[in-house]
């Protein structure tokens, strides 16, 4: 059920994040693109970094994903997807992205709709692109520098700017004060349930790409910086779809 007497929260509670946001931002100019590693906390990302891999089961062929029906992940990841389109279109307004807020407003508004609440990708039978991003991302864009790597428990490689993009993200879809309990907590739950799902259906292919390495942990944090990199460096506009 959807709640509107909580309007005024909502835009109180978002005006705080922006603009906690925009005073780390005041430092920097510019976007800047690093090129190297500032890895100052290396030995206890390395102790964080063993503890992950003892938690996926590196190597185990994703029994997980296995186990699970296929038609049941494909749901729990439509129905996560569709909840998170409202933050999506909040980043994307943020960063002046016309095109990515009208893609999640659409998104949102058919997969509600004609896909019974999100349960069927209904936008995508309509040729609708996929758009992801996430307050990370903002903070590239208002200028805020990448900041030392961190290897998170479960979470895995970050770095300064996503760990506080993951903090403000928590409190920037507009459905978390919307909608009233149990409701409100269904993008969460299915959200970590799908991130669960899809590293597990990876894991051989990360068990490769990591483990086969004389440095697991390195290549872990190279992997993830040139990805992450990579996916900034894009045009803002650019349909880039969630690769998480």
């Amino acid at each position: 059920m959807v709640n509107f007497s909580t309007a005024p929260k909502v835009l109180r509670n978002f005006t705080v994040c922006v603009l906690v946001a925009g005073l780390a931002a005041c430092g920097s100019a510019a976007r800047v693109q690093p090129t190297g590693i500032n890895d100052p906390h290396e030995q206890s990302n390395r102790k964080v970094h063993a503890l992950n891999k003892q938690v996926a089961g590196s190597g185990k062929g994703g029994g997980l994903a296995k186990a699970v029906p296929s038609e049941f992940q494909t749901v729990i990841h439509n129905v996560a997807e569709n909840m998170a389109m409202p933050q999506v279109a909040v980043n994307s307004f943020l960063q002046g992205d016309v095109t990515g807020f009208g893609l999640a407003t659409s998104r949102f508004a058919i997969n509600t709709v004609l896909g019974f609440a999100g349960v069927v990708d209904a936008a995508s039978a309509f040729k609708v692109p996929e758009h992801d991003t996430d307050f990370g991302e903002t903070l590239y864009v208002w200028g805020v520098g990448e900041g030392p790597y961190y290897e998170l428990p479960i979470i895995g490689p970050s770095t300064r700017r996503d760990v506080a993009g993951r903090i403000v993200d928590l409190f920037t879809n507009p459905l978390s004060y919307t909608l009233e309990s149990p409701e409100k907590y269904v993008g969460t739950v299915t959200g970590l349930a799908d991130r669960v799902f899809t590293k597990s259906r990876r894991s051989d292919a990360i068990a490769d790409a990591v483990d086969g390495s004389t440095d697991s942990y390195a290549q872990a944090r190279l992997n993830y910086l040139q990805k992450r990199r990579f996916e900034l460096s894009q045009p803002t506009g650019t349909m880039r779809p969630d690769a998480d």
